[in-house]
């Protein structure tokens, strides 16, 4: 943990220092290319606009096969994660013939691990894919374009302020001093019953990130949920149709304000939406979706609640167990930090140094800490900053679809289209096409927070509830298509309150 704080602050440093140092962007050709460039407004035909634009620039068919290829990567990522864990298995089967049953008084563990298995097990983490497919990324536009355009694009071109965030958040969204404030409050409500704590969590929960950002209220619903649901073994049918709901509703319930959810806040300063507008237009809307869809899966799997183990299961290195009471004063602290992290969340060298602050106060109050975790952000800030450099030369054929549907299908592409690149992305897109009407701003918006839940990477807070509730899933991993499945009915729920009239 400490080397990763010492690289984070090292990468803080050096962000810091280029922020006032920095040359300017090299000048030269613009990459990627502007979608006014194209000048095809008069073009009426999508597939002559697409054509078009691939003939102008052929590097936009190029970066669109390789983002096609590492989405495919993403859906086939818990099958290699199982082949790996069947190499090993056959590998230290192996061992056992050659050295004997006991191994670990024998082997090294650094020898009882099968390199095979453990490449396999790399690609199979979904958190590292678009990390993977940016290097053949990298290299065609180095070798297409020059070093000079690839250098500007990764370095200049690409935001990576969301990435960096949702680390922050994450690691103090998770520390114990925050987990156990929220427990609390929430279990006024929830008492001592897995299934009220299930309906408080996939209500309230998913709510609170409309203050508090959605990243931070998926990472302490999902921590929860871990230790008031998932540790009490439900069904696998159960669990996914959870992950879905915590998906979609976290999505739609972080939209009641400006500032919260990604997609919203990609639109509301350009747009002139404040939370006031936003509150009118998908609250009630959003708790009606909310609310439906987890009545609808309790009474599915209402009888299921009854057969949870009344035994918790304990997984290795989890410290979750820990209830001693944290000073009130530590959790003010935590508080404020969140609060901080939150109000600057689009200044990336505040929100890094109040972290590292926020990092030495943890070690001045150990005895109330539980041990500060980093892997799991740092892979969930990896997997967004993959994204966004694929999403960055998507905009060629988004946009032009965008553009080409009235309000009802304008809805229901954005919400398929999320599903595929993250809903933030899509909703940008939205506000570079001209003339806009308010209904179809309306739509795209509603589309995109309507999928965020389909998939992971259809919403930013996504991968972060992947990383703190994989571990409780068969093999460690959770299938895309087994989270597509439980998140399509409240997804449809939801779309269906907001294509009502307005």
């Amino acid at each position: 943990m400490t080397r990763l704080v010492l690289l984070f602050a090292m990468g803080w440093l050096g962000f810091s220092s280029v922020s006032i140092v920095a040359a300017e962007p090299i000048t030269g050709a613009v990459f990627p290319p502007s979608l006014e460039s194209y000048q095809d407004g008069g073009v009426a035909s999508l597939g002559a606009v697409l054509a078009g634009r691939i003939q102008a620039e052929p590097f936009n068919l190029v970066a669109s096969v390789i983002f096609l290829l590492a989405i495919i990567h993403t859906f086939l990522a818990p099958k290699i994660l199982h082949w790996s864990h069947e190499i090993q298995h056959r590998y230290e089967e192996q061992l056992r013939e050659i050295h004997g049953p006991d191994l670990k008084e024998k082997i090294p563990r650094r020898f009882r691990q099968s390199i095979a298995a453990s490449l396999l097990h790399f690609l199979g983490e979904v958190e590292v894919v678009f990390g993977i497919w940016a290097i053949p990324l990298a290299l065609a536009i180095l070798m297409s374009k020059g070093a000079g355009v690839a250098r500007n694009y990764f370095d200049h071109t690409v935001t990576y302020t969301e990435p960096l965030f949702v680390v922050v958040i994450m690691a103090i969204a998770a520390s114990r001093p925050i987990v156990q404030f929220a427990e609390r409050i929430l279990g006024l409500i929830a008492g001592r019953s897995p299934a009220r704590w299930w309906l408080t969590l996939l209500t309230l929960g998913p709510l609170m990130g409309s203050l508090i950002t959605e990243p931070a209220a998926m990472t302490i619903c999902a921590v929860l949920l871990g230790r008031e649901f998932y540790r009490l073994g439900p069904g696998k049918p159960f669990m996914y149709a959870t992950l879905g709901l915590l998906f979609v509703n976290v999505s739609v319930g972080g939209a009641l304000t400006n500032f919260a959810a990604p997609p919203v806040l990609m639109v509301a300063g350009k747009w002139g939406w404040s939370s006031a507008y936003m509150f009118e237009q998908v609250g009630l809307r959003a708790l009606a979706g909310i609310v439906l869809s987890n009545l609808a899966y309790f009474l599915i799997f209402r009888r299921e609640f009854s057969k949870l183990s009344t035994s918790s299961l304990i997984l290795p290195g989890d410290e979750s167990q820990r209830q001693e009471p944290v000073p009130l004063w530590i959790t003010g602290v935590h508080l404020v930090f969140l609060g901080w992290t939150v109000l600057v969340a689009h200044e990336s060298a505040l929100f890094i140094g109040g972290f590292l602050f926020f990092v030495g106060f943890t070690l001045a109050t150990t005895a109330y800490q539980n041990e500060l975790e980093m892997r799991s952000p740092m892979l969930v800030g990896f997997f967004l900053a993959g994204l966004v450099i694929h999403g960055g030369l998507q905009g060629w054929w988004i946009e032009p679809v965008l553009g080409r549907l009235s309000v009802f299908p304008l809805l229901v592409g954005a919400t398929i289209l999320t599903a595929f690149n993250d809903n933030a992305a899509i909703t940008y897109l939205a506000t570079l096409v001209p003339n806009f009407s308010d209904p179809l701003k309306d739509a795209v918006v509603s589309g995109a927070i309507c999928g965020g839940g389909l998939t992971v990477i259809a919403n930013a807070p996504n991968p972060a509830g992947q990383s703190v509730l994989q571990k409780y899933f068969p093999e460690g991993s959770i299938a895309p298509g087994g989270l597509f499945l439980a998140a399509l009915f409240p997804t449809l729920v939801t779309l269906f309150f907001f294509a009502l009239p307005r």
